[in-house]
């Protein structure tokens, strides 16, 4: 947190984030693997967090509008869900826009937004705070994927975790089921998940939605290469590299790349990484499931489907999971 930062009496802040040691290792194993790649939640430093934000409001990026609808039009039914007076835990929180919509239905108890970026999540929670005054907010910088304990406690209340933005699609499927196995132990038996999921549609559109007209995601993509340089003490050069992107129909799923545009060798942490003219650096999956894939991947996590919502052109879905009565 700036030790200028504005402070707020409804918003307390936790700075867990990871050293950048323990980034470094990952990042350099990365790059060392026959298919290089760079797991996604680099992406969003406080430019790219920045970037993000600019790709939900392009023309062909559907996801976030159509979520925004949903969790709109339907906010009393997700009230009636979570109960009022739950504790929210949202995991990679971002802005907490969409948090936004539901709030007043809520009324939780608190608010817990965990995300990596500390500068980025700190103006969120105060910019939130400020809107929300009678919210109590509890920010915590951390990587969710990684343990984490709140230092201060936490308000009684129900947990229910909130996880927008079909972030789960990131996740290779097996890994998208432990991920919400684990979200048992945050929750306990009695709480809940709220979960955006985007849904399979033509290639047509997957594709337009990942290869906006205005090189946003490309822009997003890139930088990408700029965490990368502050964390590892590396030399890429942006101008080397190019956004791919891509739907892969037998997998289900967008993958994001990033394509070298001519043989190089780049210097992480002091050892040099060759690449060739065409060779890729994956960044991103985002699978892309039917509401009966999905349901079956939460029961084989130990959830029951409770409520989904769906816009009208079945583009998204907002699923509410409890866990499985034992």
């Amino acid at each position: 947190m700036p030790a200028t930062a504005p402070r707020l009496e409804n918003v307390l802040f936790e700075d867990q984030q990871p050293t950048p040691g323990d980034s470094r290792a990952e990042l350099i194993a990365g790059l060392q693997r026959q298919q290089k790649q760079i797991n996604p939640k680099y992406f969003y430093d406080a430019q790219g967090s920045e970037l993000f934000e600019l790709i939900t409001r392009q023309r062909e990026y559907y996801v976030t509008r159509t979520e925004i609808a949903i969790l709109s039009d339907h906010a009393a039914e997700i009230a009636a869900c979570c109960g009022t007076d739950c504790v929210l835990i949202e995991p990679g929180s971002g802005s907490s826009e969409k948090v936004r919509l539901i709030l007043d239905s809520l009324r939780p108890n608190a608010y817990v937004p965990l995300d990596i970026s500390a500068e980025f999540l700190y103006e969120s929670a105060v910019k939130l705070g400020r809107e929300f005054p009678w919210l109590s907010i509890h920010a915590i910088c951390a990587d969710f994927a990684e343990p984490w304990q709140a230092r201060t406690e936490i308000p009684d209340g129900r947990r229910v975790i909130f996880y927008p933005g079909s972030t789960i699609g990131n996740m290779d499927p097996k890994d998208a089921q432990a991920f919400l196995a684990d979200l048992r132990q945050w929750i306990g038996d009695d709480g809940g998940v709220l979960i955006g999921v985007d849904l399979q549609k033509s290639a047509q559109i997957l594709n337009a939605a990942y290869n906006d007209s205005q090189g946003v995601t490309a822009e997003f993509n890139l930088n990408i290469l700029n965490s990368m340089n502050k964390l590892t003490d590396a030399n890429f050069k942006l101008e080397g590299f190019a956004h791919r992107a891509f739907y892969n129909q037998d997998l289900k799923r967008i993958e994001m790349h990033l394509v070298s545009k001519e043989n190089q060798t780049v210097n992480v942490n002091g050892s040099a990484i060759a690449f060739d003219k065409g060779e890729t650096i994956h960044t991103e999956n985002s699978y892309k499931y039917s509401p009966q894939s999905f349901t079956a991947l939460c029961n084989g996590a130990g959830f029951t489907l409770q409520k989904n919502w769906l816009d009208d052109d079945a583009l998204f879905s907002v699923h509410y999971l409890t866990v499985t009565a034992r």
